[in-house]
C-alpha cells in the first residue's frame, strides 16, 4: 500500500458497502478450493483460512472492521435464513427422530450441563476472575443466544463471541478426528455431538460428512441454545452457592 495510486484505488473501494461483500466471498471461495485440495483435511477448514485471510487483509490495508462490515453484514444476514433451512433435512430424518427422541434429550441436557460446568470449573482452577468464568460458561450456544446469556449473568459479550466462534472451529477442525479414535461411527450420534458442542460451524461441517449428521447436528444446535438459557443461569447460581 506505499503505492499513492493503489492507495487511492483502496480508499474508493473501501467507500462501497460492495468491497466487504465480495472479498467475503472470494476469501471463502479461495479456503474452499484449498480445503478441496487438501482432500477435504479439517485441519483446512473453510472457515478458518478465510477468517485468516479477511482478518490479514483488513490488517494489511488497516481497515477499519465497522468499514468491512457496512459489507460484509449482507452475509451476517443470510445465517437467520440458512439456519432456518436447516429444517428440511431435519424434516427427511424426522421418522427416526421419532424413534430416538429420549437419547437425544438426555444428550443435549447433559452436553449443555458438561460444557458450561467444565469451562467455568477449569477458568476458575487456573485464576480466571469471575467474569471470565461468566464470558465462558455459554461458549458452546450459537453466537446471539451466548452474548446474551453471557451479559444477563455478568460475563462480558464481546468476549464471548470470540469464545463461540474459537470454538466452533475448533470443534468442526477436531470432531471428526475425534469420532475416529473414539470409533464413533453413528451419524445421528455425531451430528448431535457437534451440533451440541460446536453449534453452527460444527454444523457446517456436519453437512460435509453427511446430511443425516448435518441434520441432527442443526437440531442439536438450535435445541442445545434453549436449554442453555435454561441450564447456565440456573448452573451459575447452583455453583456460586458452594464456592
Amino acid at each position: 500500500m506505499n503505492d499513492p495510486g493503489l492507495k487511492d484505488i483502496w480508499v474508493y473501494l473501501a467507500a462501497s458497502p460492495l468491497l466487504g461483500l465480495t472479498i467475503t466471498l472470494v476469501a471463502y471461495g479461495l479456503a474452499y478450493r484449498l480445503y478441496l485440495r487438501t482432500n477435504s483435511n479439517p485441519l483446512a477448514n473453510p472457515v478458518v483460512t478465510s477468517v485468516a485471510m479477511l482478518i490479514g487483509l483488513l490488517l494489511l490495508t488497516d481497515t477499519p472492521y465497522e468499514d468491512y462490515f457496512e459489507g460484509g453484514q449482507f452475509v451476517h444476514f443470510l445465517l437467520g435464513p440458512a439456519t432456518v433451512a436447516l429444517a428440511v433435512p431435519l424434516y427427511q430424518q424426522f421418522s427416526r427422530l421419532r424413534e430416538l427422541w429420549l437419547p437425544v434429550t438426555i444428550s443435549l441436557i447433559s452436553g449443555v450441563i458438561i460444557a458450561a460446568g467444565s469451562s467455568i470449573g477449569l477458568a476458575w482452577l487456573f485464576g480466571g476472575s469471575t467474569e471470565i468464568q461468566m464470558s465462558l460458561a455459554p461458549k458452546s450456544a450459537t453466537a446471539p443466544v451466548a452474548m446474551g446469556i453471557s451479559e444477563k449473568i455478568g460475563g462480558l459479550p464481546s468476549l464471548t463471541a470470540v469464545l463461540v466462534v474459537v470454538t466452533g472451529i475448533t470443534g468442526a477442525v477436531l470432531g471428526t478426528k475425534l469420532f475416529e479414535w473414539i470409533r464413533i461411527k453413528d451419524d445421528t450420534a455425531k451430528g448431535i455431538a457437534m451440533g451440541v458442542a460446536a453449534h453452527g460451524i460444527g454444523t457446517a461441517r456436519a453437512f460435509q460428512v453427511s446430511t443425516q449428521m448435518g441434520a441432527f447436528s442443526g437440531l442439536a444446535m438450535a435445541l442445545s441454545a434453549f436449554a442453555t438459557a435454561l441450564v447456565v443461569p440456573w448452573l451459575v447460581d447452583l455453583i456460586s452457592t458452594w464456592v
